[in-house]
């Protein structure tokens, strides 16, 4: 029985690697692009909520950008650090930066979500730039994107950056992550016209005013934890042009600062992912430990046939493994020699976060709590 699972699971990764590498090859570059100088007011709106450790460092990367036709819209979402205090401060250095303060949260959105519906009620560009507060940029960041968007003459272009971490298991939990990411969502293929599957990231989604306006803005999504994911998804299906990239050189940030916090943020979107339901919860945990866990341990059958197709399982998943960590990631591949260890941690992830909702009766982040049943209404 074990060797047909394993029989059943090497065929899937297989599959699943050509799909990959083919992928892979249709997600651009931005290095490569040209930048261009000017073309049109673009508003790039920062939300931002207690981020007194990062926003400063993040919004003079902005403010060095070459692209001149540009706008900061500064949304400080009920913040009880000095958030608010250093936005202020930076729209006194340049006149290019508005500041908005939010005091409280309407019924029937998330904070983040409306500080964006706020944030492009206010702007005054063609094009909106949403990105967050933590976010790193090099000077033709801006400036390349753009070109691509107008010589592609597409509607969105989202951008994968640099996920930077610093200890050694949590660089392979990230490189776990966006491996399951990649062969589940399937991202690349956001860049087929003919696709319906939509992608968003919250680094950088850059969208034109009339297609986000079409879209019905964040208050399509105003109760979707996973909105930058959200609002891609919602470009594709109303029949709109998207791109997906990658600029690993010039956008970075840290996705977490530790394994801790990872988990943490995880409690966010992980169970939103899976539609707020048990059985797919149960089911994806299942699924991971069967495909990316069970090989691992079958190497060690006294069966030598179990134990050579358990083999060829863990080649065929590091045949889809390396290729995602090399393009999406900085990280060097040999973090595939403790992916096992990083599945059992990616299954705790999902298993804390449908646990904590379901305790909680609902999602609790950045001081804010949202029951299940807003969660779940239908925007």
């Amino acid at each position: 029985m074990l060797f047909i699972i394993l029989s059943i699971t090497a065929l899937f990764w297989m599959v699943i690697a050509a799909d990959t590498y083919r992928g892979l090859l249709e997600l651009p570059a931005l290095e490569k692009e040209p930048p261009l100088s000017s073309g049109g007011m673009i508003s790039v709106i920062v939300p931002a909520r207690n981020e007194e450790r990062h926003i400063e460092n993040s919004i003079r990367s902005q403010l060095n950008q070459t692209y001149s036709q540009i706008e900061w819209i500064l949304i400080n979402d009920r913040s009880s650090d000095d958030t608010g205090k250093i936005m202020d401060k930076l729209s006194a250095l340049d006149n290019r930066i508005r500041v908005i303060h939010i005091q409280s949260l309407p019924e029937g959105w998330l904070g983040k979500n409306y500080a964006l519906h706020r944030g492009a009620k206010a702007a005054s560009g063609s094009v909106y730039l949403f990105t967050d507060a933590d976010v790193l940029y090099e000077p033709d960041m801006v400036a390349k994107a753009f070109h691509y968007m107008k010589r592609m003459k597409i509607d969105h272009l989202t951008v994968s950056p640099d996920l930077q971490s610093k200890s050694f298991l949590l660089k392979a939990f990230v490189a776990f992550f966006l491996f399951g990411f990649s062969y589940y969502k399937r991202p690349w293929s956001a860049n087929r016209d003919r696709s319906k599957n939509g992608m968003g990231i919250g680094a950088f989604n850059m969208i034109t005013k009339s297609s986000y306006a079409k879209i019905g803005g964040h208050q399509a999504i105003r109760l979707r934890p996973d909105d930058d994911l959200q609002l891609g998804i919602r470009i594709k299906k109303k029949g709109f042009k998207q791109r997906m990239a990658t600029a690993k050189t010039m956008l970075r940030v840290e996705w977490y600062p530790s394994l801790n916090e990872a988990f943490k943020g995880l409690e966010k979107n992980a169970f939103a992912g899976l539609h707020y339901s048990y059985f797919f919860t149960l089911f994806a945990m299942c699924g991971v430990f069967t495909s990316q866990i069970l090989p691992f341990i079958a190497v060690f059958s006294p069966d030598l046939l179990t134990a050579a197709m358990a083999w060829v399982t863990i080649a065929a998943i590091i045949a889809v493994y390396i290729p995602i960590t090399k393009r999406l990631t900085a990280y060097p591949v040999w973090h595939a020699a403790v992916f096992p260890v990083s599945a059992a941690l990616f299954i705790y992830a999902i298993f804390r976060a449908a646990a904590l909702t379901a305790l909680r009766g609902g999602i609790s982040w950045r001081g804010t709590t949202y029951s299940m049943k807003e969660l779940k209404k239908k925007s």
